[in-house]
């Protein structure tokens, strides 16, 4: 069984960092502009592109690599930037350890509209006041990381805060309901945990609620409000991003990933599979491959 290279720790050759950040243009120099392999990371990255040409697939779905885009990758995506030319920009990645340490409460990203894990991740294309604002940020970031400066962790962190901060400030998904009240983040957390639990085996928003105390139509307006797509839209992106990395990572037959992911019969699974992507599962292999 192939599987996709995952890396567990931000920086490989020191254990004790838990951020990092480097200038795209010397990444793309130090792997002499060749692509990197499809991959993913046990921790959150922040791509700042001041201008690129290419591609930067993310599960499966491809993006255009341009000028003034920022991307966000959650923890556990695949991921892969393809680049035409050299990039100029900032990649940036850290931990949950590294928000712990700074406390950054874990809930305080859940609640931005940045790091989507599953379906779509597009990138932010900010206006020109707005990526410098970005772009002003990540160079105090990368100053501070390069230095011996006391507390320059907290400082990394207090800058990191303010850089997603208007970042989701920019994100134009759905803003929030005036009336969906204001647990509705802490629903969102909860229902989040819940799908990524039993996924594999409840399908149905009906559940899902019950499994929250809350009604259907509830839980689907307040999932609406916060992330731009019903529950069921969520239940079903989070079904088929895992179908497709099952598909492509390793060698299970589509029979055995049917059955692994809660569909009593292989043919149901195929025809989810098509009617989400327009395509059976085993073209979709052939495609990717």
């Amino acid at each position: 069984m192939s599987t996709v290279k995952t890396y567990q720790k931000v920086n490989a050759k020191e254990d004790g960092l838990n951020f990092g950040i480097s200038r795209m243009e010397e990444i793309y120099i130090k792997r002499n502009g060749k692509p990197d392999e499809p991959h993913r990371h046990n921790f959150y990255t922040v791509l700042i592109v001041n201008s690129g040409k290419g591609e930067h697939r993310i599960d499966f779905n491809s993006f255009e690599l341009a000028n003034q885009q920022v991307f966000f990758v959650a923890p556990g995506q695949v991921h892969q930037v393809i680049e035409k030319e050299k990039s100029y920009g900032f990649a940036m990645t850290f931990s949950n350890q590294f928000l712990v340490e700074n406390s950054i409460p874990l809930s305080f990203i859940e609640s931005l509209n940045l790091f989507q894990n599953y379906g779509q991740s597009p990138p932010l294309t900010p206006e020109n006041n707005q990526f410098e604002k970005i772009q002003s940020y990540a160079n105090n970031i990368l100053e501070l990381f390069q230095s011996d400066k006391n507390m320059k962790t907290l400082s990394i962190g207090s800058y990191l805060k303010l850089l997603l901060i208007e970042c989701n400030n920019i994100c134009s998904i759905n803003p929030i309901e005036s009336d969906v009240d204001t647990t509705g983040d802490n629903l969102i957390r909860t229902f989040r945990k819940a799908v990524d639990k039993d996924y594999k085996k409840e399908h149905s928003t009906t559940y899902y609620a019950n499994e929250l105390n809350i009604t259907p139509d509830h839980l689907n307006r307040t999932v609406k409000a916060r992330i731009g797509k019903t529950a069921k839209d969520y239940i079903q992106a989070r079904i088929i991003t895992e179908a497709k990395r099952l598909i492509f990572f390793t060698d299970l037959t589509t029979k055995e990933i049917a059955y692994e992911l809660g569909f009593n019969e292989p043919a149901n699974f195929s025809a989810f599979f098509k009617k989400h992507t327009d395509l059976s599962p085993s073209s979709f292999k052939k495609k990717e491959k």
